[in-house]
């Protein structure tokens, strides 16, 4: 995965489009940790994706209250594409990242409800 275009896709999005993306990956990883490695080593990867998801959430929600604290675009893609010492962990969010990028449709004319 180039990690370069990731970020170049990512960037390109509505802000709006980018908490679909953030939620949908949330899913995604709890959903892969699921599964397990077989090895034995459940425990950690729980701990892992919920690590990843206490940052993703926190993410989207500094994304979506304009908090100028927030992260970059590309330190966020940068974090959840690096290539990783345990492979396991590397292999969740590549799975889940996969997924959401497959099935995701951006929506350029998402109307929000009750927006001031």
């Amino acid at each position: 995965m180039n990690i370069q275009s990731e970020i170049e896709f990512f960037s390109d999005l509505a802000v709006v489009d980018k908490a679909r993306f953030i939620v949908r990956l949330i899913i995604e990883v709890c959903e892969e940790a699921k599964l397990g490695a077989g090895d034995g080593n459940d425990t950690s990867q729980l701990k892992f994706a919920a690590e990843m998801n206490q940052r993703l959430a926190r993410f989207g929600y500094q994304l979506l209250s304009e908090d100028s604290a927030r992260p970059p675009d590309d330190v966020l893609i940068r974090m959840l594409l690096a290539t990783r010492a345990d492979k396991n962990s590397e292999r969740i969010i590549q799975n889940a990242y996969r997924r959401v990028l497959t099935s995701f449709e951006s929506f350029d004319t998402t109307v929000l409800l009750n927006a001031h």
